[in-house]
Order: C-alpha cells, then sequence, then structure tokens
C-alpha cells in the first residue's frame, strides 16, 4: 500500500501507515505483521524485553489511576530500548461532561491530562490533526518532522519547538466503535529505527485491550453515575442488580420543584422547556453537590437530593441540606435578575429528615434504581405546600430537630395520604456570620471540595 505523501517526497511504508516525507523508511511492512513474526524478527535482548514489558501490562493492577499507569509505561518502554521523548493517548468518552480525554507524557517533564468538549461535529483543530487521518483510514500516520511543513498537521510546529524528529500516530478502534489513538514521539536524531517500530508494532496489541478494558469499564462508571447517582451505581457495580434488592439509610432529604411548571410549558416549545429545566437544575444541583448531597432523582420538574450524616467538623446533614437549600434559592433569584426578559422562575424547596429507601424495582428486564418510603412521600407532600403557604422553603418537625439553627412554626397542616396533620416550620433569619466562624465555614467548603 502506498502511503500519503507531502508534496515533492517519495516512498512507501507498506502497512506501518502513511508515510510523511520519510523516504529513509520507504518499503517498511509492520503493522500487518504478527506478534509472533514481529518477534522473530527482534535481537534476542529486544525480543525478552518488549515480552516482559506486555506481561507487566497484561498484569499490572487495573485500578491504578491512568497518570501513574502511563508514567510508568513509559519508563519501561525507554528501558526495553525505545528512544521515546513523548507518548499520548487520547480517547473518545461517553460522558455527560465531556467527549475526549488526552493524556500526555513527556521526558523529564511526568504526565499531563486534558479533556475535550466537542462544540461542532468535526472541529477544525481535528480535522488537521494526525488523528483525523488515522481515523478515517485506520492506518499508522507517520510524520517525519524535518521534512514536514508546519501547516501539514496542526502539532507539527510544536512538536519541532520540543526538538522532536520523528512522530508516530497508531489508531485503535475501540470495542463501543469509538476511536482512539496511541502516539509515540522522539528526539533522536535518526528518528525511530525499523526495530523501534516492530517493538511498537508489537506492543499495540496488548495496548489496545488495556485501554479498551479500561475506558469501557469507566464509561459504564461515568454513565452509571450521571443517570443514578454515586451511591446507587456503586450498589449496582457491586452486584446489587436484583429486583427487591433494597439499602436504607437515615439523612436530611431536599425536595424542590418548579411552581407552575405547566404555565411555564405552556408558552414554550419541547427544546424550550428542555431548556427551561436545565436552566432549574443549574441553579439546584451545585449547592446541593457543593455541600455533600447527592441528587437520588430528578422528578420532572424538580428533584430529590439526600444529605447524609457525616458529623465532620460538626457540618452535619441538616445544616448542609438548610445551606443547599438557601443557596439554591439565591441562584434562582440571580438567575431571575440576570433574564429580566423572562418569566421568572420560582421553586418551593422541602426538607425532612428520615429514613430513604432505595433499590430495584420494576419487572422483567426493566428495573428503576428509584428511592421510596414514608419519609420521602412526606417530604414530597411538604413540598407541595409551598405553593398554598407562599413560603419558598418549608421544613418539617423532624428535620428542625436535627438542625442548629432557629426555625420558626407556620402550623399544622395535612398532608395527602398521612392520617395526622404534619407540623410546619420556615427557617429563621440567616444568622450574621463573624470572622472566625466565616473562616470556619470556608474551610468547611473546601472540605466538601476535596471530598467530592
Amino acid at each position: 500500500m502506498t502511503g500519503m505523501t507531502e508534496e515533492g517526497s517519495t516512498g512507501s511504508i507498506g502497512d506501518a501507515g502513511q508515510q510523511i516525507a520519510r523516504p529513509a523508511v520507504s518499503g517498511l511492512t509492520v503493522s500487518g505483521m504478527s506478534m509472533p513474526d514481529l518477534l522473530a524478527g527482534m535481537p534476542s535482548d529486544r525480543a525478552r524485553k518488549a515480552v516482559d514489558l506486555v506481561d507487566w501490562l497484561m498484569r499490572s493492577d487495573r485500578r491504578t489511576a491512568s497518570k501513574s499507569l502511563i508514567e510508568e509505561l513509559c519508563e519501561r518502554m525507554i528501558e526495553a530500548g525505545l528512544p521515546l521523548d513523548r507518548y499520548a493517548s487520547s480517547t473518545s468518552m461517553v460522558t455527560a461532561e465531556h467527549d475526549a480525554v488526552g493524556r500526555y507524557w513527556v521526558r523529564g517533564e511526568g504526565v499531563t491530562e486534558t479533556v475535550y468538549v466537542q462544540t461542532e461535529e468535526r472541529a477544525p483543530e481535528y480535522l488537521a490533526s494526525p488523528y483525523y487521518l488515522a481515523a478515517q483510514t485506520q492506518q499508522w500516520v507517520e510524520v517525519w518532522i524535518p521534512d514536514t511543513s508546519d501547516d501539514r498537521f496542526g502539532i507539527v510546529k510544536s512538536l519541532r519547538d520540543r526538538g522532536i524528529t520523528h512522530y508516530i500516530c497508531v489508531p485503535i478502534l475501540l470495542t463501543n466503535g469509538a476511536n482512539a489513538w496511541v502516539t509515540f514521539a522522539t528526539r533522536q536524531q535518526t528518528g525511530f529505527s525499523k526495530l523501534d517500530l516492530m517493538t511498537i508494532a508489537f506492543w499495540i496489541p496488548p495496548l489496545t485491550t488495556r485501554i479498551d478494558a479500561r475506558l469501557g469499564w469507566s464509561t459504564l462508571d461515568k454513565l452509571l453515575r450521571t443517570y443514578v447517582g454515586d451511591e446507587p451505581h456503586r450498589a449496582i457495580l457491586a452486584g446489587r442488580a436484583k429486583r427487591g434488592q433494597v439499602s436504607t439509610i437515615r439523612a436530611a432529604m431536599l425536595v424542590a420543584d418548579l411552581r407552575d411548571s405547566t404555565g411555564h410549558m405552556a408558552e414554550l416549545s419541547a427544546v424550550q422547556a428542555v431548556d427551561l429545566f436545565n436552566d432549574l437544575f443549574d441553579c439546584l444541583v451545585p449547592p446541593v453537590e457543593e455541600r455533600r448531597g447527592e441528587v437520588l432523582k430528578y422528578l420532572g420538574d424538580g428533584l430529590l437530593a439526600v444529605f447524609r450524616e457525616t458529623k465532620e467538623r460538626s457540618c452535619d446533614a441538616s445544616d448542609r441540606a438548610l445551606e443547599a437549600a438557601e443557596a439554591a434559592l439565591d441562584a434562582v433569584d440571580a438567575f431571575n435578575r440576570l433574564h429580566p426578559d423572562r418569566r421568572p422562575m420560582e421553586i418551593g424547596i422541602a426538607l425532612h429528615y428520615g429514613e430513604v429507601a432505595y433499590g430495584n424495582v420494576g419487572s422483567g428486564l426493566r428495573l428503576d434504581f428509584t428511592v421510596i418510603g414514608r419519609d420521602v412521600a412526606l417530604a414530597s407532600r411538604i413540598a407541595s405546600m409551598n405553593a398554598k403557604l407562599s413560603q419558598p422553603l418549608l421544613l418539617s418537625a423532624a428535620f428542625v430537630n436535627h438542625m442548629r439553627r432557629g426555625a420558626e412554626q407556620i402550623g399544622l397542616f395535612p398532608a395527602r395520604g398521612f392520617t395526622e396533620k404534619v407540623e410546619i416550620f420556615r427557617p429563621g433569619p440567616r444568622p450574621l456570620l463573624g470572622a472566625a466562624e466565616s473562616m470556619a465555614r470556608d474551610d468547611d467548603r473546601q472540605m466538601t471540595a476535596d471530598h467530592v
């Protein structure tokens, strides 16, 4: 197969990939060779070291952090004789936060990580990269930097400035159909030798297996976390996926919803309604997660979150839940001020303390990991009283009994489905923080951020 060449260059490297102005390796064929054939073509010492690296790669702890794994991998490749000065791996990701992640190792500098968010289907930077050419052809792309113009690929100038002479980009097609790449680069004046390229080709299959397995597990972990919440996703991954398996915790509960959501949606298209709910949740979710709360369920135009007891630095569940509720109300007010041309959002929040049961409910192969129980129902009933009582934030008596701040009783009110009337409170005035308490609160929030 004739490789793609720059104008004025000649040559072919067969199945090794796309030749970019590198006549010195013309005719080399490596990626089409089997692993035994590649091994047979190596001197015995090089072959032994290449096999040792594969053995380590397949035996090393699968839980090792990616950065640490890459750093050790690169050190072992150098020990095996590869003149490596730069290595990178990049993988497409199926997550709610980003579309791809790249990890880059540079000799003497360690590993850095970059995440990418795709704002358009094919970004110009991607189209101008060796990654794109490798993905399109499913062939190696080899770039001999001294004879390659800076405008051939976006990365060429950066590599040249770092003294790189030879760059190899290898495409990897993952089991889920997504793309991944690994790249190798050297500052050696003669570039990678034929033996170096054979060694790289020998390592590609086990590297592919390792990347594919790690990415598959990481994707499953992140998507479960996204759709069912942190604790439920850990329970599912631990094997609790059968109908009827239920766990319970005692926690502060926060139920929030958008008032008159039907009136809002009557004025909006379906797409605009989605945007409205996303704006709403952007106001509600960050205050919850910043205070170690966990959103367990989205309830159409609202959500249910729980705050587990920790007692760390007296930052208990009810106090964190109250702070989150007030911060969410502040966020909605700020949003409304920034958008005076839109119908103002009004939310109601209820806080309750009790027992939450969550687990698998459903039939056959279609289950939902949901939350149920008397206290969940009571929290929801209290949330429905916000509009009637013209209060944005209501507290149950059980919640008040577990909070440090004062509260004001509003009265006893019937709750649908409950035989006795429910005692309802609203929070007392927010305390003015002194300097020492303000610093302690900042410490608590930093601890929360570190924990998350």
